[in-house]
């Protein structure tokens, strides 16, 4: 979420500003999730007051006694216990280095029309465009909650098959080596209340489903009760906190942390990393087109990156030199992820071009440099120094061959090429094993190609209308239809998501577009058609059910707040809901009408003079009369229903129950009660429908419930994934005909 990002990264500023007034004396103390690199190493500004030079071995080295010392006394000061980083059942975290947030929407995921989860076909797509994941983050949540009131463990037993269906989807992740998180937002305080509170819930919802941890979405660090209440539960789960970590003592028992991180020349240092070896930071630049400074940080820094495309519906995939850069980084931290939990890591050890940063890691057999140019030119020749062994023998991990060093004295002379903006790779140990060798012949075809080679340019993904088939013309006027003339319109709809900004590829593409984007405006012919005048009811829809029998596949949600087959007492007038788009199109197709389109239900409710709401430019306030006055102005409640703000959603009003809301037309209910399904858009990885009108519940308490539309300027974007979990209780619809 976007401009969590900047609300962020100020507090973590600020935060960390107040722990360096209270901290030891550290020349270099960190800001928030980043240690800065030695100042002397970065790029020379035209106005310092002493000549660029590259640092000193005394520089770097007199910096890294400086962190050195910073995490001993940190360490003290939290009470530091590793404990959780010794547990069996968390180890598998700290070789999980890429790890996309998978929308559950997207359809590489999920088959609606076979009605299956396909995993096999979302991770064979992953591995063949960057090189497969190791664990995923399966999101099902925001941006649709707050549609209704259902909240987020509502929405997780609404996913398609339930309980079993989606345990057997962990087991196909698990048969592949992936682990599985599930989100949880502490934020979801305004939807239904949950039974018991989100600790013990979460943990006893993701333990039956076979999961195997828990993101904290928007957390500063998850609080400790969720692990304990996963161990009590029987599956102890991995902590993931969106944004960092409130305290130092809070690595202690979060074994994973994004990273949303501030790219300078120099690389940053994982303070968490720094702290405890074994933490796994994923790097999340979500929004951007470009990942070459997130994958340099990550490789220098043997951490972990979130190959995260699918963006809220939103389609950022990474260009083809980012997926290759990922492919082949990846490759080695997974050949080597043992010892990049080291505790003899050393990050920026002295290397011999500027522009030129490695972390060195060691175990008792062997060494591994991680190594990245920061340059956007070549550099080749010396480039590491090391002490003389005289059984050493050095590998170029990055381009697979062994090299054959110059000794000079006590040291020997290493001596390699790295494109620009690239990466590489040494170890040293004394022999060619087996393991190796196949490292190394994967790498050599890997790195025949060169990075520079693949394509750095960013393409958003088209998006494709589902089309609508005419009706016939009716021979007689329609009963409880308007007839809503032909005209020249300019149709004029921006997008309300809450996140995505002005990007291309946000919200939809329309026909006569050839991006999709927020802000929509064309000028269109619309030939006459009719409308109904109000959104069909559940008498209505009852009508259809018992002349055609119809009953959905997948049921599940269809038709919820009926009881034994038929709608309650005295809600004949109130609008259906719990319809899917599905459902909503075989009414439509059984009564000889279509759905509208969105421009069509618009320019029903809105005329050609740009009014903001069917009945003028005003939301309708509560009456204040003047003390002189004779007539009372009529409350808003004959305009609009009024906004139900509880955490249970209540009935919708009867359609005709808002007289004075009718738009220029005489069509009633358009805005306010229940939204309206109008048009589908596709593309290959996300199916989102147009919604219209906004609806009666407004939940309390977070911006990031699914916002309202009410002006005729706005849609909602609703994204798709199956008729269980797209099913709501304040979506419905109203059909259209064409007209002679």
């Amino acid at each position: 979420m976007n401009d969590r990002l900047t609300c962020f990264r100020l507090s973590g500023i600020c935060l960390a500003l107040a722990i360096a007034a209270h901290a030891q004396d550290v020349l270099h103390p960190p800001v928030w999730e980043q240690i800065p690199g030695p100042p002397c190493a970065a790029i020379p500004e035209w106005n310092a007051h002493t000549q660029p030079a590259p640092c000193t071995s005394l520089q770097v080295r007199d910096w890294f006694r400086d962190i050195t010392h910073w995490r001993a006394e940190r360490r003290i000061r939290a009470g530091y216990s590793d404990e959780l980083y010794r547990e069996p059942a968390l180890a598998w975290t700290q070789s999980s280095f890429v790890q996309p947030q998978m929308m559950v929407h997207d359809r590489m995921f999920y088959d609606p029309g076979a009605r299956r989860y396909t995993v096999d076909r979302y991770l064979n797509d992953v591995t063949q465009r960057y090189g497969g994941i190791d664990s995923v983050l399966i999101w099902h949540t925001y941006s649709n909650i707050g549609i209704d009131s259902r909240n987020q463990y509502d929405l997780f037993q609404d996913l398609p098959g339930g309980l079993p269906a989606v345990k057997a989807m962990i087991d196909d992740f698990h048969r592949h080596n992936v682990r599985v998180l599930f989100p949880t937002m502490l934020w979801d305080q305004g939807t239904h209340m949950a039974s018991e509170p989100d600790a013990p819930a979460i943990a006893r919802e993701l333990a039956a489903a076979g999961a195997d941890g828990i993101n904290g979405d928007t957390l500063e660090g998850m609080p400790r009760v969720f692990y304990d209440e996963s161990k009590r539960a029987g599956r102890p789960l991995a902590l993931e906190p969106e944004t960092g970590l409130a305290s130092d003592e809070m690595v202690a028992y979060n074994n994973f942390s994004w990273g949303y991180w501030k790219y300078n020349f120099v690389p940053s240092v994982s303070r968490y990393k720094w702290l405890e070896p074994r933490h796994m930071v994923h790097l999340s630049n979500r929004w951007a087109h470009d990942h070459m400074d997130d994958l340099q940080q990550a490789f220098f820094n043997g951490i972990g990156f979130e190959s995260w495309e699918n963006v809220w519906g939103i389609w950022n995939q990474m260009t083809p030199r980012d997926a290759e850069a990922l492919r082949r980084t990846a490759t080695i931290e997974r050949a080597f992820a043992p010892l990049l939990t080291s505790p003899g890591w050393e990050p920026h050890v002295s290397m011999q071009q500027f522009g030129v940063f490695a972390s060195k890691w060691t175990s008792d057999t062997e060494t591994l440099w991680t190594i990245v140019n920061r340059n956007g030119y070549t550099v080749s020749g010396r480039q590491l120094l090391v002490p003389y062994k005289a059984d050493a023998r050095y590998f170029d991990l990055w381009h697979g061959v062994e090299l054959h060093p110059q000794r000079d004295g006590d040291q020997s002379i290493l001596e390699f090429e790295m494109e620009g903006n690239g990466f590489g790779a040494i170890l040293q140990q004394t022999a060619l094993d087996a393991h190796l060798a196949r490292l190394l012949d994967t790498m050599r075809t890997l790195t025949q190609t060169p990075l520079s080679s693949f394509s750095h340019e960013w393409h958003s993904l088209p998006q494709q209308i589902v089309p609508i088939a005419a009706t016939k013309v009716p021979a007689a006027d329609p009963v409880g239809m308007v007839k809503i003339p032909e005209a020249d319109y300019v149709f004029r709809v921006n997008g309300i998501e809450i996140e995505g900004m002005n990007d291309e590829g946000v919200d939809f593409q329309y026909p006569w577009e050839n991006s999709a984007r927020r802000y929509h405006e064309h000028k269109l012919h619309i030939q006459c058609f009719w409308i109904d005048k109000y959104p069909v009811t559940n008498a209505e829809f009852e009508r259809f059910v018992s002349a055609t029998h119809y009953h959905p596949a997948d049921d599940h949600n269809f038709l919820k707040n009926w009881v034994n087959g038929t709608y309650p007492t005295g809600w004949e007038n109130k609008p259906v809901t719990w319809v899917s788009l599905e459902d909503a199109r075989a009414y439509a197709q059984w009564a000889g009408k279509r759905l509208p389109h969105e421009w069509e239900w618009q320019y029903a409710a809105q005329g050609t003079d740009e009014r903001l709401y069917p009945w003028g430019n005003l939301w309708p306030q509560a009456p204040v009369p003047a003390p002189e006055a004779t007539t009372v102005p009529p409350p808003p409640s004959v305009y609009v229903p009024l906004p139900d703000l509880g955490r249970d959603a209540e009935p919708a009003s009867a359609v005709d129950a808002h007289p004075m809301g009718a738009s220029p037309f005489g069509v009633m209910d358009m805005v306010g009660n229940v939204w309206q399904w109008t048009d589908e858009y596709t593309d290959t990885h996300t199916r989102a429908a147009v919604l219209r009108g906004g609806s009666h519940y407004q939940p309390q308490g977070s911006r990031w419930y699914f916002p309202q539309a009410y002006k005729l300027s706005q849609h909602g974007k609703y994204l798709l994934m199956a008729p269980s979990i797209d099913r709501s209780g304040t979506v419905g619809f109203r059909c259209v005909m064409e007209s002679k």
